[in-house]
């Protein structure tokens, strides 16, 4: 009943959407009906051509963000750890955070081409900063007792970081993680929208030039359900993971 409750202004949006479009307050070039979306969904459902492309970006998004959680996290550790990583480091990391990550897409595109890798390479320099952040900040509040005490017990430094530091990085590196996996969604529609044959971006791109407008709204509602899916279920793998924490 609560989720219900919680998601009822979608469906009223939805009614909205559907009776400004029938009664044409709007313009239906610029906003079809739901249920002409909701059709053209299923057409490009059954022709394959929404799996096809959907697959393709999928495979860009899960490669980059994963790349990025990776490198990101062994960096933002090694950066709170070791103080020259972080003096060598901090200042790059500073110059690139506020850097608009659609800028690179032309450098993305000059060093591997039109393929899947410039792709892969922006999803992962985009995402790669909020993971670093998150796992440096966590890094950075462990609690000086808990690293006192494993010192005292005679773990080295490497077990200490590996039982202390990490388990303390972890909340801020999963915020970290779930800023990164919203955006690499922006990341990869904007790179297929302007460099691509394939893919959710590129789809959004072509039915627009074309005119078939409802065919668009539905992969932009695609990409959006997605989105708002793969959020959920990061939530719940770590609210189950981490129950021990609540």
């Amino acid at each position: 009943m609560k989720t219900l409750i919680r998601y009822t202004p979608l469906l009223l949006i939805a009614i909205a959407w559907e009776l400004v479009a029938r009664f044409e307050l709007v313009s239906t070039t610029a906003l079809p009906p739901l249920s002409d979306v909701i059709r053209a969904w299923i057409d490009m459902i059954k022709d394959g051509e929404l799996i096809t492309n959907g697959a393709a970006s999928m495979y860009r998004g899960m490669a980059g963000l994963g790349l990025a959680i990776i490198v990101g996290a062994i960096l933002g550790i090694a950066m709170a750890w070791w103080k020259p990583v972080n003096v060598l480091l901090a200042p790059i990391v500073e110059v690139f955070y506020p850097l608009p990550k659609s800028a690179l897409i032309p450098v993305t595109v000059i060093w591997l081409g039109f393929g899947d890798g410039s792709k892969i390479l922006l999803i992962f320099l985009g995402c790669m900063l909020p993971v670093t952040i998150g796992a440096f900040n966590g890094a950075r509040s462990s609690e000086q007792v808990l690293v006192w005490s494993a010192r005292s017990m005679g773990a080295n430094k490497l077990r200490m970081l590996w039982d202390v530091v990490v388990p303390s990085a972890m909340p801020e590196m999963l915020n970290g993680i779930r800023t990164a996996l919203a955006l690499s969604f922006i990341l990869l529609v904007s790179a297929e929208l302007i460099v691509a044959q394939q893919g959710f971006g590129h789809l959004i791109g072509s039915l627009g030039a074309n005119g078939s407008y409802d065919a668009m709204y539905a992969v932009v509602l695609t990409v959006a359900f997605l989105g708002f899916a793969a959020d959920r279920l990061y939530l719940l793998i770590t609210r189950w993971t981490f129950a021990w924490r609540m």
